[in-house]
């Protein structure tokens, strides 16, 4: 017979970031088309953090990583559980230091850009292109982004 040991576990859940990066001077977020997404969709960036790391420097170290650019004033938005694969993104916004152009991680990305909100606002949504899932933290943040107002800060 087996005796109920009464012990608890918890399920590992691995830390990732996702963040809406906003240029420093122009109406424009920087989102990117991830490989492993089908179609032509766009989003945020994200990644897991390092054992030992911060989550501010996860978002500054995924940014730079696939995109080239550094980043500053990262702010915690969000959390959503992703049970696939038993990760917690933490959703954060930050600012694209000025005077740096994007330099795709073609390991990561298979392209990034700066977006407009007009062209965001404006995007077919159809096989053409894409935008994060309405369901996700990704979406999220681009919608709070999309409903603010449009003078950079």
């Amino acid at each position: 017979t087996s005796k109920n040991c009464e012990c608890i576990h918890f399920p590992r859940t691995d830390p990732a970031v996702i963040m809406l990066v906003t240029h420093p001077s122009e109406d424009k977020c920087l989102l990117g088309h991830n490989k492993r997404f089908k179609g032509l969709r766009f989003s945020t960036i994200a990644g897991f953090v390092e054992p030992g790391e911060s989550l501010e420097h996860a978002v500054a170290r995924e940014v730079k990583e696939e995109t080239g650019i550094d980043v500053c004033d990262i702010t915690y938005k969000a959390s959503q559980p992703w049970p696939f694969p038993s990760s917690l993104m933490l959703g954060f916004r930050c600012s694209a230091i000025a005077g740096q152009t994007v330099k795709v991680n073609t390991e990561e990305l298979e392209s990034a850009r700066w977006f407009s909100r007009e062209e965001l606002n404006q995007s077919p949504e159809d096989q053409t292109f894409r935008l994060p899932r309405r369901d996700s933290i990704a979406r999220r943040l681009l919608n709070e982004w999309l409903e603010e107002d449009s003078k950079p800060q």
